[in-house]
């Protein structure tokens, strides 16, 4: 029921472009088989597969940096009160702080160099998943901690056993905010100082003020992402949260 009611929601949505498309400019509003027209052209020349590959390599690579020391940082955050109070400051500076002056910034430090790039992205999504797993970490059960200093768990026990199961909800919780995070801070990224990419791409066919072009990427990436959330993150979150 729920994939029809998203099924049904698509196709109104479809008609409705494909009706105001009739009375719009049509270099300013394409048709959606305009922009199929255009998809299917730019995948037969390869530069979809090969500036939508990147792009994913790009988001993949910043993710995990992100998820790994963002969650680490998350956890020592809400397990200790002296730490929580040095770094919630910079914390919330960083997550405050807009994720183009980030970029540029890395670029002026780095260079215009694809480490620059990653840096920036994994900045950008960094303090909302420290955030995230602190609250996660600041909520474990006391109960279970009894529970483990009556058994004295070793360290790796009482992670295993008490602590990542506590935290699973939380790092599909980041996950999910985050790649929805990550694939945007990438494509502005791209756009000020990759060659390559779908940002470039966009950024490119902007000045050709290619609207069908710009489009085209813009929804074969949406696509992407949301597939990914669709069929891998959600499914996870579902399996995390079975046992409520």
């Amino acid at each position: 029921m729920a994939l029809l009611a998203r099924l049904a929601s698509l196709v109104v949505l479809l008609v409705l472009w494909q009706a105001v498309s009739v009375y719009a400019d049509v270099r300013t509003l394409p048709a959606p088989s305009a922009v199929l027209a255009f998809v299917i052209r730019e995948a037969e020349k390869g530069d979809l597969f090969s500036n939508v590959g990147i792009t994913l390599l790009r988001v993949a690579i910043s993710f995990v940096i992100a998820m790994s020391l963002g969650g680490l940082l998350g956890i020592v955050l809400g397990r200790s009160k002296w730490a929580d109070q040095i770094l919630d400051t910079p914390l919330l500076v960083i997550l405050n702080t807009p994720a183009l002056v980030i970029t540029v910034l890395a670029y002026v430090w780095l260079g215009l160099t694809e480490t620059a790039a990653i840096v920036a992205v994994a900045l950008n999504k960094l303090p909302n998943v420290a955030v995230i797993m602190r609250e996660g970490a600041r909520g474990l059960d006391p109960g279970l901690e009894e529970m483990a200093a009556s058994y004295r768990f070793d360290r790796r026990t009482w992670i295993g056993n008490v602590l990542v199961p506590q935290l699973q909800p939380f790092v599909i919780a980041a996950a999910r905010s985050g790649i929805s995070l990550a694939w945007k801070i990438v494509l502005v990224v791209e756009l000020i100082g990759r060659p390559n990419g779908v940002g470039f791409a966009i950024n490119y066919y902007f000045q050709l003020f290619d609207v069908t072009a710009v489009i085209g990427y813009s929804l074969v990436f949406m696509t992407v992402m949301l597939a990914l959330d669709t069929l891998i993150l959600q499914p996870i979150d579902a399996h995390v949260r079975r046992w409520r």
